[in-house]
């Protein structure tokens, strides 16, 4: 069988489903390429002089690396003259930047981490990109940081790419799941997984099991239980894997199952969780909920949070369906 290019995978998509037009597909289209620049940058790594700290730090205090930065200006640069968005947003920027006065403007809100798991970079694990689509509200041609606070059930599209062995792009347009592989050769993504489904148990988590002294009480008891296998409630064993890639993480759990949690702890009270809601739980949500999965906070579905702020921090619990609703419970019946 003949195979099926990204751009050709879209544009059926387009003639198939009237909710992607052509500038939508056009957006993905771009930021698709985007991510194949910054895959050669990770590839090249300290060929490419791109390790290391950039001495500088983003708008949440973290000290970034360079293709932290590199990544970010190469979004940046492929996305704000094609004329298909409104503004653009970007976990590594304090404000949301702003479409040239010299380009066209089109009708959507992009919002990306550049570089997931960047903390990986100089021991060259697998890293990512993620990326949201939203619509920008009618009549506004100067959005500011208020018109992308938005729940992720408005989401038009959201994807990831995984920087790895070999480079995958995820990506859902509200029709299902599915993965393209970058051919090197020929240049381009390439689809090589259709309607990718999470199967609805499990018997694998991924959290970050040093900050376990600081979780609340359901959290404690949920990995309790798992950690209890055979002999526990659950009466089954557990694996635990933790790449400390959020990419890489849940590319996993699509692709065999597993339940990923980055719960609220007590290390930091000021922060209600790690994870940016706008940049990393919703896009991922999206993508997991239409795989068949679920997401939550613990407490709420995650697609159901009213942003309050560009940088919100959220908990976050997703994957396969029936183990997220049984952690979930832990913490609904736990406060």
């Amino acid at each position: 069988m003949k195979s099926i290019s990204l751009t050709r995978f879209l544009i059926e998509e387009q003639r198939e489903h009237q909710h992607l037009d052509a500038d939508l597909r056009l957006l993905i289209e771009v930021v698709a390429r985007a991510c194949k620049a910054i895959s050669i940058a990770v590839g090249k790594g300290a060929l490419g002089g791109v390790l290391g700290s950039a001495q500088s730090e983003n708008i949440q205090g973290e000290v970034q690396k360079k293709l932290d930065v590199l990544s970010n200006d190469i979004l940046l640069e492929a996305n704000e003259w094609g004329g298909h968005l409104a503004a653009i947003a970007s976990e590594e920027m304090d404000l949301p930047h702003a479409i040239p006065h010299r380009y066209p403007k089109g009708e959507y809100l992009l919002l990306f981490d550049p570089l997931d798991g960047s903390s990986n970079i100089d021991v060259n694990v697998s890293v990512g990109t993620i990326f949201s689509v939203l619509r920008c509200p009618d009549g506004v041609t100067e959005p500011t940081a208020e018109d992308f606070l938005q729940p992720g059930t408005r989401q038009l599209a959201a994807g990831y790419a995984v920087y790895g062995p070999s480079t995958i792009l995820v990506l859902t347009t509200g029709a299902g799941v599915y993965s393209f592989t970058l051919d090197r050769e020929v240049g381009s993504f390439v689809l090589t997984g259709r309607n990718l489904r999470i199967p609805e148990e499990t018997q694998e988590f991924a959290i970050n099991m040093s900050n376990q002294r600081h979780w609340e009480a359901p959290m404690q008891r949920y990995i309790g239980e798992l950690l209890a296998g055979k002999t526990g409630p659950r009466g089954k064993d557990f694996n635990m894997r933790w790449v400390a890639s959020m990419v890489a993480d849940v590319h996993r759990i699509l692709t065999r199952g597993g339940i990923f949690i980055y719960p609220r702890d007590l290390k930091d009270p000021s922060k209600p969780g790690r994870l940016r809601l706008m940049y990393e739980a919703n896009p991922m949500a999206f993508i997991v909920e239409q795989a068949g999965g679920a997401a939550t906070t613990g407490r709420e579905r995650l697609m159901e949070v009213m942003p309050t702020d560009l940088h919100q921090r959220v908990p976050v619990f997703l994957g396969s369906k029936k183990e997220v609703e049984r952690a979930t419970a832990f913490h609904l019946a736990g406060g």
